[in-house]
């Protein structure tokens, strides 16, 4: 009986503090007259511990694991530790939610609308991306609603330290990110500006990326792409020669995907991908312009700086296994044609990402997922941006807005890849795009209020805290 009842204190202990760590408040964390310092406030919040703090002029920027339920439906089922870093400026400053939908950097860094805003920065690592993964692993707990939760949860731990106005953000799969949380959790945010952010609402019609391939650029940047993915494939044989000896050099195993073969022609198929959504028009000149004649090694070495040869070997998938499994259960995933290629050259198209996620994790895919998110946000999207790039793959599937969306914008950067963003604007929508930030944050001047074009950004340029070079994700990811 004494152990029953023990039993039952420990459990009622947990569920309270998961219950309660998402109510903290300025008082709960310093005390009513607000002095204590910011570490010592972040750390009062029931389930937050410190990793490390880095030094940056300007800010107090901390490495942080704060303590979240594996399944926010049932939070006595067990926690996980979940990383998040803060950029702290000021408690007076308006707050930056920013995600990757990846890893999350523990390097000092400003994402746009922080900068925009002049304000402070918290960064989620996304579930299951390591080390903020369950031990053991239910990757059915791996969903959009479930990742929304965690940002709801971090957002209700930290509102009472940073009690101003709160705007989330991300790119490409951040985008998502932000743009999902707002859906379920449409209360949380005064607004939403979300980068180069793909809707696969149907996974099965695609069309929309054949069409974009037939037009970006030009005719002559095209030819070239082409005419390498093409010679590609029609030297399989000693490239595959080259691969095996590039993959025992570097210790490269295929077991997920199943073959070198395999993931030889995944990363072929990836590389006019790759071109658009990392190079720009002006790159074109460093491919092969005469793909039939260049050497084998002109062309293995066109498709590995662009593609990259290691992308699907285990090495390459493991760490994106998270992305691959919502890939293949929610998210959904491209396919494309390649009507430059003759069929007896390709012998697996672009595969799906069931290829690329361990036999041993179950998958099914939910289609009603992606569908519920676009209706959303054509009908209910309030203070919400959607920065595309022209030249942007995984632009050509965006998000859109209808009658029923208020003080909402989808504003394309022309030239842009995917590294697009407010600054790539036309300057009418760069200064609009800049003012309404400046406002949903709470800190417009009457200025920018009346004329828009008067917006800028608060805080200057840094090179490093605003380095806005885009990561490099070698294989089909956004």
């Amino acid at each position: 009986m004494r152990k029953a009842l023990r039993w039952l204190l420990a459990l009622t202990v947990l569920i309270s503090t998961l219950g309660t760590a998402g109510a903290a408040t300025a008082a709960d964390a310093a005390g009513t007259d607000g002095t204590t310092d910011i570490k010592e406030r972040l750390l009062s919040i029931p389930g937050m511990s410190l990793l490390e703090e880095k030094p940056y002029t300007g800010y107090r920027f901390f490495v942080l694991n704060y303590t979240q339920p594996v399944d926010h439906r049932k939070p006595s089922k067990g926690t996980f530790q979940q990383r998040i870093t803060v950029l702290h400026k000021d408690v007076s400053r308006p707050t930056v939610f920013f995600t990757s939908g990846y890893n999350v950097s523990t390097t000092p860094r400003r994402s746009e609308p922080t900068q925009i805003v002049d304000g402070n920065q918290v960064s989620l690592e996304y579930r299951f991306f390591t080390p903020s993964r369950p031990a053991p692993a239910d990757w059915s707990k791996l969903d959009i609603w479930q990742a929304a939760s965690d940002q709801h949860r971090v957002f209700k731990a930290l509102k009472g330290i940073y009690g101003k106005k709160w705007i989330s953000t991300g790119g490409s799969k951040g985008g998502m990110t932000a743009t999902y949380y707002e859906r379920f959790y449409p209360r949380d945010m005064d607004g939403v500006v979300a980068y180069v952010a793909p809707n696969d609402v149907v996974n099965k019609e695609d069309s929309a990326y054949d069409r974009f391939f037939a037009r970006v650029g030009t005719e002559e940047c095209r030819d070239r792409l082409n005419g390498v993915q093409r010679e590609a494939l029609v030297r399989r044989e000693p490239l595959e020669k080259k691969y095996a000896a590039h993959a025992r050099d570097n210790g490269l195993t295929f077991d997920i995907i199943g073959s070198l073969d395999k993931a030889f022609e995944a990363t072929v198929l990836d590389y006019v991908w790759g071109f658009w959504q990392y190079s720009r028009l002006s790159d074109c000149d460093q491919i092969p312009a005469d793909a039939k004649n260049a050497t084998d090694d002109e062309i293995w070495t066109s498709v590995d700086t662009i593609a990259g040869f290691s992308a699907y070997a285990d090495q390459g998938l493991t760490t994106y296994t998270p992305y691959y499994y919502q890939a293949g259960t929610q998210l959904g995933a491209p396919t494309i044609g390649f009507p430059h290629i003759e069929k007896q050259y390709i012998r697996y198209g672009y595969q799906p990402p069931r290829n690329f996620v361990p036999r041993d994790i179950p998958m099914k895919f939910q289609p009603s997922a992606m569908r519920d998110v676009d209706t959303w946000v054509r009908h209910n999207a309030r203070h919400m941006l959607f920065v595309n790039g022209q030249n942007d793959p995984w632009s050509a599937e965006p998000f859109r807005l209808g009658k029923g969306a208020k003080d909402s914008y989808v504003m394309t950067a022309p030239g842009m890849n995917h590294g697009a963003n407010v600054a790539g604007l036309v300057p009418e929508q760069k200064a609009l795009a800049t003012a309404r930030i400046l406002d949903w944050a709470g800190v417009a001047t009457s200025a920018v209020q009346a004329n828009p074009r008067a917006a800028e950004p608060l805080a200057k340029f840094d090179a490093k805290l605003d380095k806005r070079d885009t990561r490099r994700e070698m294989t089909l990811r956004p």
